[in-house]
């Protein structure tokens, strides 16, 4: 028994003497080396939760108390705003760029709205003498009615007296015998010239008064003819009723021309010219798209809707377009430098200002209303030449915003390593899927287009300037751990 605990106490002994050779057996310089490789493997101490959080000894956050977590250095210095990435990383945070450039880029600016009558075509059917509608042909609106169809008649007894002025005077020119005196003569024809027009301003048509001169017989009831096909949008009166020279008895509205009065928002009104062509679809025809142009503009903001009324003139010459449908319309605009508006077809040319659809090489007057042409860039155009500089664009993925803030990363040229730098632009208009850059990025720069909202967090993380902390660090004042 004594001889086991021996043993045992010679083992234990020979065990302790070999772990402090070993230890004495390295060198001191060695000793250094570790603490300080320690010291510079870890810099600084951080939390989890608020990366803002710096402190050069472990501890607790001041803020969520957590314990505090090591920052290890990267070894490599790069920019307070720059950040670099091993390649194994930059894939595996799918990172995509794209080079800045220069070239002429589409909007598209989608509009709601509703078909409304073209003003223009609607007419007022109005009672030419004074009397009693007897008869009315047309006894109900939305009555499809043609160019000179008969659509009311009136009973009125002021007809009788000039119709016995008009028989008096062809009579008297019948009348007229061959030594009769030229002023005699001259007198007579002028009477019978006037109870014509007299008539014809009663509303009689050139065939009823000549059946009156051949019958010599008055009538006491004239009938009105419609002036202009289209559709009855309004009937003002019943037969029996008494009326007064022009009492409004139909309105007749044209559908072979309708208006398409769209809403835009006002931020889309750098875009929209008088004389550009839309296209618009109806629910009432889906797949069918109809072409038309902007022919007004208003100048007065809807203070209720924050729009402005487009008008738009359409041919319906099978009139399938009804007035009240929805339309969903869409404007196709070519953007020049500094946002300007290019249309080739309008550029250089002469337009009719109340008439679009007038356009024109020179000076000149317009074939429709007779006002004088205006140039094309009077109106909101410029020239295509080769003077005109294509914008300087970035493809809206690469832009993040937040407030008033536009932040992009740019790739830093020549580094060993991947290294991206976030820097703040000034924006001008979205066009379609870029933007247009005012300041800030030059041509043939590279801008992050997928994964720049990783880069941002990995800055965040290292408490560097960054989306949310513009100046890094301690987050802007009024953050709680998100807010600005």
């Amino acid at each position: 028994m004594k001889y086991k605990i021996l043993v045992a106490g010679a083992v234990i002994l020979a065990f302790i003497a070999g772990f402090f050779l070993k230890k004495a057996s390295v060198h001191p310089k060695e000793h250094i080396s570790q603490a300080v490789g320690q010291k510079e493997a870890v810099q600084m101490w951080t939390c989890a939760m608020h990366p803002q959080i710096r402190q050069p000894k472990p501890g607790k956050c001041p803020i969520c108390g957590m314990d505090l977590i090591p920052v290890k250095s990267s070894g490599e210095e790069v920019g307070s705003r720059q950040i670099s990435f091993s390649p194994d990383a930059v894939k595996l945070m799918e990172i995509e760029t794209t080079p800045v450039e220069r070239k002429f880029v589409e909007a598209q600016i989608r509009m709601v709205g509703k078909i409304a009558y073209d003003e223009t075509r609607v007419k007022n059917i109005t009672a030419w003498v004074p009397g009693r509608i007897d008869k009315l042909f047309v006894d109900f609106t939305g009555t499809t009615v043609r160019k000179g169809d008969h659509i009311v008649s009136i009973y009125s007894p002021e007809l009788l007296s000039t119709q016995a002025e008009l028989i008096q005077a062809a009579q008297a020119v019948k009348n007229i015998k061959l030594e009769t005196s030229n002023l005699v003569k001259r007198s007579t024809e002028a009477t019978l010239v006037s109870a014509r027009k007299k008539l014809r301003l009663l509303g009689l048509s050139d065939e009823q008064i000549s059946d009156i001169e051949k019958s010599g017989t008055p009538t006491d009831h004239v009938t009105i003819y419609a002036p202009v096909g289209g559709i009855v949008i309004e009937k003002n009166t019943t037969e029996g009723m008494y009326v007064e020279t022009g009492t409004k008895i139909y309105t007749i509205a044209d559908l072979s021309q309708v208006w398409v009065l769209l809403d835009a928002y006002e931020s889309d009104m750098t875009w929209l010219r008088y004389g550009q062509d839309v296209t618009f679809t109806v629910d009432a025809l889906p797949g069918k798209t109809f072409p038309g142009i902007i022919s007004f503009i208003d100048p007065r903001l809807d203070t209720r809707t924050q729009t402005i009324k487009l008008r738009v003139n359409v041919v319906n010459s099978d009139e399938k377009l009804k007035p009240g449908m929805f339309v969903s319309a869409i404007v196709k605009t070519k953007i020049a430098e500094e946002g300007r508006v290019i249309d080739e077809n309008l550029a250089g040319k002469w337009m009719c200002p109340m008439h679009p659809s007038i356009v024109k090489n020179g000076t000149g007057t317009c074939d429709i209303c007779g006002m004088d042409l205006v140039t094309s860039e009077s109106l909101g155009y410029v020239p295509v030449d080769a003077a005109e500089k294509p914008p300087l664009i970035v493809p809206a993925s690469a832009v993040l915003i937040t407030g008033k803030r536009a932040l992009v990363y740019v790739q830093v040229p020549g580094t060993e390593k991947p290294t991206f730098e976030g820097r703040e632009i000034v924006l001008g208009q979205r066009a379609g899927d870029y933007y247009i850059v005012r300041e800030g990025l030059s041509e043939g720069e590279t801008v992050v287009t997928n994964g720049n909202f990783k880069i941002d967090s990995a800055l965040q993380i290292q408490a560097k300037p960054s989306m949310m902390s513009p100046k890094g660090g301690k987050m802007s004042a009024g953050h709680e751990g998100h807010k600005m």
